[in-house]
């Protein structure tokens, strides 16, 4: 008979969080538990496996071993597989059933998640998709804890990632929006030279500002940002009120904004190249048969002719 394991999935659950996080405090808030809990958890875990997975030092956090780094991926791998065989137990062996989690950046969220949605009730009623809408840099730690499955985000941020895999599924043009009275607004094509006297509304995201930054700084012009906002909606409204224009990449179905004004949505002839749109997942774990279908259909989502995504492209 095989000898029982020493250690539990909670212990390498609670040190995958005190690895990505670097220090027990910030675990232990993550996973709402003492942290005495955390830091006796993987105390435990080194005592079994009989190795030092962190070099602790005072006011400096944690630092993985090599064996830390090791057993990192060996940790992933098998919490992956453990929830794999949880779901396949609560299926009934022929069809699908069980939970996805789905990172989502959020920004892309109104644009796939109903879709994806509405249709995958139809083909699979018996998956849950779980999502959790987050910038880049929250997407990637969520991957790394076990949180996420994948995630469908941009491309931005995302290679001083070694350990991710990514695919790209759709590519999204920036285009220029100005308010619907604009000089500008019936010309269908500008170069952002032509605006650069004009302040910019800037959709104020980590990495998304730094593209919008260069953009605009590739005309050999400082931005006059004017304005900022975290919120998509709102940088079209501000505009909308003529109190400047904005970059942004993927176009809604409609001119009309929340604040009831309209915007113009105006081609980019000078607008580098465009952002990737990427389901990302991490390198080396198996992706479970719920999770390939929802990525499926996302990749139908992203390439259907008919889908407003593609159909507005061409402007």
């Amino acid at each position: 008979m095989t000898s029982p394991l020493g250690f539990t999935l909670v212990q390498l659950r609670y040190f995958l969080v005190a690895a990505e996080r670097g220090s027990m405090t910030e675990a232990s808030a993550e996973l709402h538990i003492a942290q005495s809990a955390v830091s006796a958890a993987v105390h435990s875990l080194e005592q079994d496996l009989q190795v030092q997975l962190f070099i602790r030092r005072r006011g400096r956090g944690l630092t993985l071993t090599p064996a830390g780094e090791r057993l990192q991926q060996q940790a992933r791998d098998l919490l992956a597989r453990a929830r794999e065989v949880h779901r396949e137990a609560r299926g009934d062996g022929e069809t699908l059933s069980g939970p996805v989690a789905v990172g989502c950046f959020v920004t892309l969220a109104p644009y796939y998640l109903p879709p994806l949605f509405s249709e995958f009730t139809r083909r699979h009623p018996g998956i849950e998709i779980d999502v959790v809408e987050a910038e880049t840099d929250e997407l990637v730690q969520a991957l790394a804890a076990g949180r996420i499955d994948f995630a469908l985000t941009y491309g931005l941020g995302l290679s001083s990632e070694p350990e991710l895999h990514s695919e790209t599924i759709a590519r999204a043009p920036a285009y220029v929006i100005v308010s619907a009275d604009h000089p500008l607004a019936g010309q269908g094509s500008v170069e952002l030279a032509e605006l650069s006297a004009e302040p910019l509304v800037l959709l104020d995201l980590p990495h998304s500002r730094d593209y919008f930054h260069a953009l605009v700084a590739a005309t050999g012009t400082a931005p006059d940002v004017r304005y900022r906002t975290r919120s998509y909606e709102t940088v079209r409204s501000l505009v909308a009120r003529g109190l400047g224009y904005s970059v942004l990449n993927q176009r809604p179905a409609t001119s009309q904004t929340y604040g009831g004004g309209e915007v113009a949505e105006l081609r980019l002839r000078d607008g580098g190249h465009p952002l990737e749109v990427k389901i990302v997942s991490m390198g080396g774990v198996a992706q479970t048969a719920r999770a390939r279908a929802v990525m499926g259909l996302l990749r139908e989502i992203a390439t259907d002719e008919k889908s407003p995504l593609r159909a507005r492209d061409s402007l």
